[in-house]
């Protein structure tokens, strides 16, 4: 039987942080995992326009082998700057890569577009930058979920997106986490309002609504905002000691969680990417099944993080769409 951690949270992995910070007025955010020490990478996009920032230091071949933090933030190419923010944190807080006596931190980030959903956009100054800042500051164990950080703006076909996250404990004992902002050109419910990701739900952290009988006509989705405003973006992490190559593949895997979760996924209007992380607390036992073991935990935390995102979103003045809990539930 499949069973979460104590908070269900990608911070189950021990030494994780996430932290988010918003802006209610724009309709966006940012979030930012962390830990006290470099964590292990890599990276997977599928989605066919991604916005991203250092995501070529993470291929197994290039030299950096650690990243003091990973961004998920809103803005689209704006938000990018988000990692400038948490660079200025690291660097106060003397860490990054030591290069010529100076501390660089590495912060790979990407961003989803949420620039049409209805918040004020006219900043004079790039606002993210200091939301990126406020994420790292407020860094911890537990954080919220729904319309904050990086989900603060997201939308999905029918529905508000959000960020969300979900974690399990496997019978090796590794733990695997997802962290996701779920802004997608698909969706993440049949026609009736149950998960596409029901057959993975543990408990009722999504509702418990289960497994739709009838899954009604799966078409493209015609109600999305506008063309082009959509992109999930994810971290999924573990305390098994992986290489770089091995991050690589757990990310690569955990798409498949994306595609159980959103249909359609990986399009071409999507920006959807996969970072993945580990601590390197516990060693590997058997390389290769406990490397499958991981992929598929991490695939399924995906798809659950990416249902409790949607579930778990708020209404607030200036929706263009409505939540979950509004349309299907009490």
């Amino acid at each position: 039987m499949s069973t979460t951690g104590p908070m269900n949270l990608i911070t189950d992995v021990a030494g994780l942080r996430v932290g988010n910070a918003q802006d209610a007025r724009i309709k966006t955010g940012v979030s930012v995992l962390t830990a006290d020490t470099p964590l292990v990478a890599g990276v997977h996009i599928m989605g066919g326009a991604p916005g991203t920032r250092d995501t070529a230091l993470l291929d197994p071949d290039k030299a950096v082998q650690g990243v003091d933090a990973l961004v998920l933030s809103g803005g689209s190419a704006f938000g990018l700057d988000a990692a400038s923010g948490v660079v200025d944190g690291l660097r106060a807080a003397g860490r990054g890569f030591l290069l010529g006596g100076i501390h660089v931190p590495i912060v790979p980030a990407a961003i989803i577009f949420d620039l049409a959903n209805g918040g004020d956009k006219a900043w004079q100054t790039n606002p993210y930058g200091a939301l990126g800042a406020a994420a790292y500051a407020a860094a911890a164990p537990q954080f919220d979920l729904g319309s904050v950080g990086a989900g603060t703006g997201a939308t999905t076909a029918t529905l508000k997106g959000g960020l969300g996250s979900a974690s399990q404990v496997l019978p090796s004992g590794y733990v695997v986490g997802a962290l996701v902002a779920v802004n997608p050109v698909g969706s993440a419910t049949v026609d009736a309002g149950q998960f596409w990701a029901a057959p993975f739900e543990i408990g009722d952290e999504f509702g418990a609504r289960g497994v739709a009988r009838d899954f009604g006509d799966v078409h493209l989705p015609r109600s999305k905002l506008s063309p082009g405003t959509n992109t999930t973006i994810a971290i999924v992490a573990t305390d098994a000691a992986l290489d770089k190559a091995g991050c690589t593949r757990m990310a690569t895997a955990a798409h498949d969680g994306m595609a159980r979760a959103l249909v359609p996924s990986h399009t071409p209007l999507d920006g959807d990417l996969v970072f993945a992380a580990s601590t390197g607390a516990k060693p590997l036992g058997d390389p290769t099944p406990d490397a499958m073991a991981l992929g598929h935990a991490a695939a399924c935390c995906l798809a659950r993080a990416i249902a409790r995102a949607v579930y778990l979103a708020r209404p607030v003045p200036g929706d263009l769409l409505p939540t979950w809990k509004d349309r299907f539930g009490t």
